[in-house]
């Protein structure tokens, strides 16, 4: 039996894990990590008994310690921590959104587990040092987004001095049919309308900024060992195939699926054995079916074209970058600034930022921190992203 630990249990990636394991008795729930879905929390709790919860709040933890006595209850960053690490020989499922996912995803390395990655802020931000720890402690590392395991699934069996490149397909999120110029009058509940997926807000908003394809980007280049040279992305609206890879005799692998979170976490779960999955979502080739695709109009999405800028450029930078939208995100789903103000704030903190080079992980902690803190002040001072 394969005992999980799951960060971001309620989130949308949480939740379509947890329909996974309560199918499969291989799998059991060791430790979960939620914020402040309660109510759903104790449905998990009762379905799934897990032996060690971490809360957001401490309130929260004592309450749900008088409902489950024997269950043991732990909040904040300390027992984030608690509960990436709980166990031996355990899996770790990350998914919780943001930069919060790098030090359980580290804690969780040093503890020498199996780690399924679906925070791709952890390689965004500190991809080399995370490469590093993989490799002194002999860990490995998965990934379940939909893009970057389909990539993974092509290159099994294969040589990396065979690719050409690899293609990272995009949806084009909510607003691929609109122009820049009607992109100034959408609101929030436009925003998170996304014609393919069911995610949660921020990566929603991150799917309409394509800022989502940017972090894939800078992921895929720490994923695959690969120079931003053989990383490309192209607009397909249909969301079938999750990506491809290019290969130097000009043949091409893709992966193909219905547009089913589930398809690539249970693989990642199975992994190396899925032969008889028992989660099935199949295309159904007996219908009409066509397949569209678009080049990437870096014009069109300014943020898309900065992520490779930033990923280049390394060291700080894509701190700054994942940090100003998360704050920027925030903000506007907050209704605090329009939907182009979030590129604004973005531009306006890589262009003003010092990089750094080699930095630590308390650099990038710091880092990010300040420029939050300097954004929510910006805002409450001038009000000069409204």
């Amino acid at each position: 039996m394969k005992v999980i630990n799951l960060l971001g249990a309620t989130g949308s990636i949480g939740r379509q894990v947890l329909d996974i394991v309560a199918d499969n008795p291989a799998f059991k729930i060791g430790a979960i990590a939620v914020g402040k879905n309660i109510d759903l929390t104790r449905n998990i709790i009762q379905v799934h008994q897990p032996s060690l919860v971490s809360v957001l709040e401490a309130d929260d933890a004592i309450k749900l310690e008088q409902e489950f006595p024997r269950t043991v209850f732990v909040y904040g960053e300390e027992g984030l921590l608690q509960a990436s690490t709980y166990g031996k020989n355990a899996i770790l499922v990350n998914a919780v959104v943001g930069m919060v996912g790098l030090k359980p995803t580290i804690a969780a390395i040093k503890n020498r587990q199996t780690i399924l990655l679906a925070n791709k802020e952890t390689l965004v931000v500190a991809g080399e040092i995370i490469n590093k720890l993989v490799k002194e402690y002999q860990t490995t590392l998965l990934p379940i987004d939909s893009e970057h395991n389909a990539i993974f699934q092509c290159l099994i069996g294969r040589k990396k001095e065979e690719v050409k490149k690899i293609v990272i397909t995009a949806s084009g999120g909510a607003f691929r049919n609109k122009t820049r110029d009607q992109l100034a009058f959408v609101k929030k509940e436009d925003a998170l309308q996304h014609p393919n997926w069911s995610m949660g807000a921020k990566i929603t908003i991150d799917s309409a900024t394509m800022v989502n394809k940017g972090l894939e980007v800078m992921e895929a280049h720490y994923l695959f060992d690969l120079p931003y040279e053989q990383i490309t992305t192209v607009l397909h609206p249909e969301s079938i195939v999750h990506s491809m890879v290019e290969w130097r005799d000009g043949s091409v692998s893709a992966l193909l699926s219905q547009p089913d979170m589930r398809l690539p976490i249970q693989f990642a779960l199975y992994y190396p054995k899925n032969s008889n999955p028992p989660y099935q979502h199949c295309l159904d080739w007996t219908a009409s079916r066509e397949l569209h695709f678009q080049p990437m109009d870096l014009n069109r999405y300014p943020l898309l074209n900065l992520a490779y800028h930033v990923g280049k450029e390394g060291g700080i930078l894509p701190a700054v970058y994942n940090a100003s939208n998360e704050e920027a995100v925030s903000l506007f789903l907050e209704n605090k600034i329009s939907f182009l103000d979030i590129e604004n704030i973005i531009v306006h903190a890589v262009g003003n930022a010092k990089n750094k080079k080699n930095p630590t992980i308390d650099d990038i902690m710091d880092s990010s921190q300040a420029i939050r803190n300097e954004i929510k002040q910006t805002y409450l001072r001038e009000r000069m992203y409204i």
